[in-house]
């Protein structure tokens, strides 16, 4: 079998759930990590001897939903790629431009920063290897997901100290810190209509959704506490719901935070927030 004849009728088969170009791309995407085929070996129409079993379980998983990166364990972020598993969120394309923006605003070095909710280690990580110095805290309710973002972290060489907190009810344990960035539960339980399968069927709930009752409790309580623990003229870093902004940047203009901006992603969309102690 050649090469072309896979990817054709791996595509074909995953148009009606994705599209086409959703398709072509997760289909190269299986051959690259199941088969290491590239595209200059579709354009070369290579031979193919042997497609293993965990090849066609994968592709069975795509056409039930499931996410290519719970599929091959693996999603890129910022030029690195970071394990990942259905313990915590696949890193957002959203999620890059709120670390390339503080990275970008902030050249100081050894600064302090804390990620609140990390997930996967992708924020606290990509930033301790990117801002030299840099003295890194990632907190997370969930210690399946701070095992994997130690691991991450481990993989990539980067020094990071995780622990357990549950925001909501604890205080931070670190202080003087220059940075705080979070990008917390903004789903409202409405808005569940609005989303793909893929991500309501297997991403965790308890890192996406929020009551519609109190949608900015995540917010309030980070800011506040956050307020306590940075440094005179540290900046606190939100990813949001572009539903929220305005209340959003109010809610941090309530708590005491000046400077407050909201920034668009290259959407066009109310993404991040960032304001100054």
């Amino acid at each position: 079998m050649r090469s072309r004849e896979i990817f054709t009728s791996f595509s074909e088969k995953l148009i009606p759930l994705y599209g086409k170009n959703e398709a072509e791309s997760l289909s190269l995407w299986l051959l690259e990590d199941f088969l290491g085929i590239r595209r200059k070996d579709l354009l070369e129409n290579i031979e193919v001897v042997f497609i293993p079993e965990e090849l066609e379980k994968a592709l069975e998983a795509l056409l039930e939903g499931k996410p290519i990166q719970y599929i091959t364990g693996k999603a890129p972020f910022y030029g690195r790629e970071f394990e990942v598993n259905p313990a915590v969120l696949i890193p957002r394309n959203e999620t890059e431009e709120l670390v390339h923006l503080i990275i970008k605003e902030n050249k100081k070095v050894s600064l302090r920063i804390l990620d609140i909710g990390t997930g996967s280690g992708c924020i606290p990580i990509t930033l301790q290897l990117e801002i030299l110095g840099s003295k890194v805290y990632g907190v997370d309710i969930s210690e399946t997901a701070l095992e994997l973002a130690q691991k991450n972290a481990d993989l990539l060489g980067a020094f990071v100290t995780f622990q357990k907190l549950d925001i909501l009810t604890e205080e931070i344990p670190f202080q003087d810190l220059d940075i705080v960035v979070s990008n917390p539960p903004y789903v409202r339980h409405s808005e569940k209509s609005l989303m793909h399968r893929n991500v309501l069927d297997h991403e965790p709930h308890l890192a996406l959704f929020v009551y519609d009752d109190d949608p900015l409790l995540f917010y309030r309580t980070i800011a506040g506490k956050a307020k306590k623990v940075l440094k005179p003229g540290g900046k606190l870093y939100f990813e949001i719901n572009e539903a929220f902004g305005e209340e959003t940047l109010k809610l941090m203009e309530d708590q005491g935070f000046t400077q407050v901006e909201l920034h668009k992603d290259l959407n066009g969309r109310n993404r991040i927030l960032v304001g100054r102690k």
